[in-house]
């Protein structure tokens, strides 16, 4: 999983870095696990746009992801590690004893017929899931639920990773990807390990077109608006445009918006940095 750098044969090259794809060992996804999707183009089922700078972009197959790992007590062996166009993390395929075909996201350090498990009793290593109560204290973790069978809520995304400081009666503390501090029950599931793909944030499109490959259009900036288009347009000249502000006129820049009384701000020990 590394980066690879092009030569400035043409001027978007010139600045374009990507993965590598060398964890890669497949390029064709399982059938029986994909679903086609539409996309929306920002639109609601009116027409009506409702959500700006969405459009276009490469046609894309859903791949359906077992969050939950729910069987538990069965083997499983990892046939592929392959490239999801849909989120930043790589995905693995796994077969369980059963015959029962799924993939999960692939964690770092995940081989190829490697073996996995899930539920009471699974071993500490890369892949496997366990509840929180059984994860040793100081462990590395990922796809970690916020409620008992949800399925995996939290640390999904590239190279992320939570990590279990200690545990409180039937509470489990975390620190979170954010730095944030919280506790959450030791009856829901983590797997072991941190997301794959960790060099993501590192990678550069090189070219605006790359972008709308990705289905995401324009953005123009809300001081070049007029002022019935957004609170900080208008202005004679190059104006500044005032305290900075959401199109709704939310100020941004500090402003709190999480809700004073939410349940789970008595499970927040400490809040992430800013």
């Amino acid at each position: 999983m590394g980066l690879k750098k092009y030569k400035p044969l043409t001027p978007s090259l010139r600045y374009k870095i990507s993965g590598d794809f060398a964890e890669i060992t497949t390029g064709k996804p399982e059938k029986s696990l994909i679903v086609s999707t539409k996309r929306s183009g920002g639109r609601n089922n009116t027409g009506k746009m409702t959500i700006r700078y969405i459009g276009g972009g490469h046609k894309k197959a859903l791949r359906l992801i077992d969050f939950k790992r729910d069987k538990d007590g069965i083997e499983a062996t990892v046939k592929t590690i392959e490239y999801d166009p849909n989120r930043t993390a790589r995905i693995a395929l796994v077969c369980y004893k059963d015959g029962e075909k799924r993939y999960i996201i692939a964690p770092q350090g995940l081989l190829v017929d490697q073996k996995i498990m899930s539920g009471a009793g699974a071993s500490p290593e890369i892949g496997n899931t366990l509840l929180l109560s059984e994860v040793p204290l100081g462990t590395i973790i990922h796809n970690i639920e916020l409620r008992p069978g949800q399925g995996a809520a939290l640390a999904r995304s590239a190279g992320s990773y939570a990590q279990l400081t200690a545990r409180e009666g039937k509470y489990a503390v975390l620190k979170m990807p954010s730095g944030e501090v919280r506790m959450i029950l030791i009856t829901c599931k983590a797997t072991i390990g941190a997301v794959s793909n960790p060099d993501h944030n590192l990678e550069v499109h090189g070219k605006a077109g790359r972008r709308r490959w990705l289905g995401r259009r324009p953005r123009n900036r809300p001081v070049a608006m007029n002022p019935v288009d957004h609170p900080m347009g208008g202005g004679e000249g190059r104006a500044s445009g005032g305290h900075p502000r959401s199109r709704n006129g939310i100020p941004a820049k500090g402003f709190k918006t999480r809700y004073k009384a939410k349940a789970s701000n008595k499970h927040i020990i400490e809040r992430r940095k800013k």
